[in-house]
Order: structure tokens, then sequence, then C-alpha cells
């Protein structure tokens, strides 16, 4: 039987929802076992949130003083040491888990899985290369254990409702000391978090200017949405590169994808290609973003999105 043990995502009081999508991605393993580990300085309120998570059979806690942060430098260590009897250590494809599961799995001497979309056996399992224009199967040795990230935007966040046991996992591991948490910066907003909102809208580089964003965000405050934007805005320094979306940015799958002012550059693409419904506002009709949207606008973005905005 497969063992698989799910490192969880949270920021200290709340899990991201990567979670659950890690989650429904470990149950297509057939009659595979899924444990979640939670590592955090105090544990309660997390464990019992992944502890309602379909499919979780035992919430493990590793709480530690240390782990008030999650940095990966700490957290791979202690990973490994609780490692032992599990076939699989999945996380997700986020910052986190792109930081996280490459250190884990040089500590085990293995390869480690990126992106993982579908789940085709035990240790077959297909992943996006060449920017999302391809597909790679790949298969893991069956005699190794087999560490992955899991291709978020592939998933649905598994329903909760569950009861799954929760047990403390104390670890007698020794933590490296060379990296260590000093300050945390980041922008205060009402709205969602881009890698999790249903809703979504992006501004490219034809906005001309960080002061012609505001356009964007008033339209994404009407519909509550997150915002975003093509790396060619992050480039030309309109918004903060944390808003990035695209192959070496966020890749997100919201029901509702606005883009405006984009071109819709392959990388671009890469990132959007999964969400639900996707909205092109463009002056340019030969633009590429138009081939992939359900919905497209050709006109002068500065007089559209105002008025689209005072309408809604």
């Amino acid at each position: 039987m497969s063992k698989v043990l799910i490192i969880a995502e949270h920021d200290g009081s709340e899990l991201n929802p990567s979670t659950a999508k890690v989650v429904s991605c470990a149950a297509e393993i057939e009659g595979a076992q899924i444990d979640v580990a939670v590592f955090a300085s105090t544990a309660g309120e997390l464990a019992a949130q992944a502890a309602d998570i379909q499919s979780v059979a035992q919430v493990l806690t590793i709480e530690r003083e240390e782990n008030e942060h999650l940095l990966a430098a700490t957290l791979a260590p202690q990973v490994v040491a609780l490692s032992d009897g599990y076939s699989h250590i999945f996380g997700p494809s986020t910052t986190f888990g792109k930081d996280l599961m490459p250190r884990v799995a040089a500590l085990l001497g293995v390869n480690q899985i990126s992106d993982i979309m579908t789940v085709l056996g035990s240790h077959s399992f297909k992943r996006p290369v060449y920017a999302g224009n391809a597909v790679l199967t790949v298969e893991a040795q069956a005699d190794q254990v087999v560490v992955a990230t899991v291709r978020t935007a592939s998933y649905s966040a598994a329903a909760g409702g569950n009861t799954a046991t929760i047990s403390a996992a104390p670890l007698a591991v020794d933590l490296p000391t060379h990296t260590r948490f000093i300050d945390l910066q980041s922008g205060a907003s009402d709205r969602p978090d881009l890698q999790t909102a249903n809703r979504v809208v992006s501004g490219g580089r034809a906005l001309g200017s960080s002061e012609s964003f505001d356009i964007i965000y008033k339209l994404a405050d009407k519909l509550g949405a997150g915002v975003g934007a093509s790396r060619a805005a992050v480039d030309a320094g309109y918004v903060p590169n944390e808003m990035q979306v695209g192959q070496t940015g966020k890749i997100i799958a919201p029901d509702l994808y606005i883009a405006i002012g984009i071109s819709g550059a392959i990388q671009h693409l890469t990132g959007i290609k999964d969400a639900g419904t996707i909205v092109a506002i463009n002056k340019d009709e030969e633009a590429p973003i138009f081939e992939v949207a359900d919905i497209g606008l050709v006109g002068d973005l500065f007089s559209i999105v105002p008025e689209l905005t005072d309408a809604l």
C-alpha cells in the first residue's frame, strides 16, 4: 500500500488552499493512505483544518519554536526525519513547495518530480514541459520514495467534512543555523490572494505606468478579484514581481481571468491555461491572447475598462 505524506502550507493561522489540492492529487493513487504533516510553533487550529479535509487519514503535528516561520532550510531535515515508512512525499507547486521539495529530494538522494498534473499509477505521472506545450509521462523508480510537487492549477481542493486523527510527532533532529527568519514585508491588501482567487484581473505593458494600474485595481475591487500582471508589466516596474502571472511567475486557475492590455506571450498563457473563462481586452485584434480567450473585446482599454467598472 502506498503511504503519502503531504507537507501542509500555511501562514500560521490558516491552511493554504494548495494543501487540499495536493490531497486531491494524492487521492488519485489507488488505495493510498494520506497523512498531512503540519509544521508550526502551535499547530492546534491548523491541524483541525487539515483533519477536516476528505481522504486524509492522519494529521501529524510537529510543534517547534523554529517552525513559527516556514523556512525551507529548517523544514527539509524535519521532513526527511519524518519520511520513514512513506512511499511518497508531496508538496504544492507554489513558492513554498518549489523552495522546500527539492531540498527534501536532495537530502533523500532521489530526483524530484515537478508539477504533477495527472496520476497514472503509484509511480507514473504526467507533467507539463516546454511551457505547457507538451505533456511528459514520468516513471519514478519503484524502490525509491517519490518526492514531488503537485501542479495545484490542475486540481480542485478536496472537500471538507472529514474527521482524521491528529497525533503529535516530536522529532529529535538538529536544525541548520545558517538560515534564519529576519522580517516579513508585504503590502497590505484586502484583495484575495492571487493564487487562490476565484477571479483575477491582470494588466500588461499597455497600461504604460504604475499610476495607470489604478483602473485595474478599481475593476478588481468591483469584482472582488485578485490582481495580476504580465512579466512585461513587472519588468517595466509598474507592479511588484509577486503579481506576475505566467511560466516564471504564478500559475493560476481562477474561474474568471480578465487580461487587460496583455498581448499573450506563450509564457503568460502557460500560467492561465486552466482558467475557467478567459476575457481579453486589447486594441490589437491580432494579439495572441484572443486565440485562447473565451470572450474578446478589441478597443482602447483606457475607455473600455472604466466603462466596465462603472457598469458593475
